[in-house]
């Protein structure tokens, strides 16, 4: 009967377990309740049966906690709730070709660093050069432009 329970413990913990890997997100009770059973198997077959039996369930656990994660990473069990698309849209920034190093725009809102700017006409996600707070309605210059964003410093104008 000790065997049969520390077989269940163990079946009830590896299957938590995979639950817990594969289909529940963060730390939940079905991880914890999974790890909470393999270790009373361990602890079980060390109390009622011996230190023999003990060690031979450790090593029946690692086994089964690896062979069921290899199976279910290489079959194909998980794929029918798998996402398997990809995204390959690109944000249009071709606006950010027409703002050049030294024009003058206006705040839109707070860039607290990152905000937006009216620059040239267009509105644009302005980052502080600097990392200063820059309030609505100042003016800035503009002192770099990348791929996303335009970098700017308040102006005395």
């Amino acid at each position: 009967m000790e065997i049969a329970i520390i077989i269940f413990l163990i079946f009830l913990g590896v299957a938590l377990l995979m639950a817990e890997i594969f289909l529940l997100p963060g730390i939940t009770v079905a991880g914890v309740a999974g790890f909470i059973s393999l270790i009373g198997a361990i602890v079980y077959a060390f109390m009622y049966i011996g230190d023999t039996a003990g060690f031979i369930t450790i090593a029946v656990t690692v086994v089964a906690c690896a062979a069921t994660f290899i199976y279910l990473v290489k079959s194909k069990a998980m794929n029918k709730i798998a996402l398997e698309t990809d995204i390959d849209a690109k944000v249009d920034q071709s606006e950010l070709t027409k703002i050049a190093i030294g024009d003058v725009g206006e705040c839109i809102s707070r860039l607290n660093p990152i905000g937006k700017a009216e620059i040239n006409g267009l509105v644009v996600e302005a980052k502080s050069a600097n990392g200063e707070y820059i309030d609505e309605g100042q003016k800035v210059r503009v002192v770099k432009v990348d791929t996303y964003n335009v970098w700017v410093e308040l102006t005395e104008e």
